[in-house]
């Protein structure tokens, strides 16, 4: 038997990996996005980036452009 992907078994790495990496990057980004918005009370930032998997632009986008407190 040639393995698990029925004769691909030297390309089944390469993208699994790069799966891999990318639901790593997008956890680490949306957990950090949807903790400040939580924090600051942005409800509809909190929704979108629960539902929406974007590979962590829209997350990476409010937290450097929109999660700032106000100050005053």
């Amino acid at each position: 038997m040639d393995g698990l992907m029925g004769g691909l078994p030297s390309v089944a790495p390469a993208w699994c990996t790069f799966l891999v990496i990318l639901a790593v990057w997008e956890v680490a980004w949306k957990g950090i996005a949807l903790w400040r918005a939580g924090g600051n009370h942005h409800l509809w930032w909190f929704i979108c980036m629960f539902i929406f998997n974007t590979a962590g632009i829209l997350p990476i986008v409010y937290i450097f452009a929109f999660s700032r407190k106000k100050e005053g």
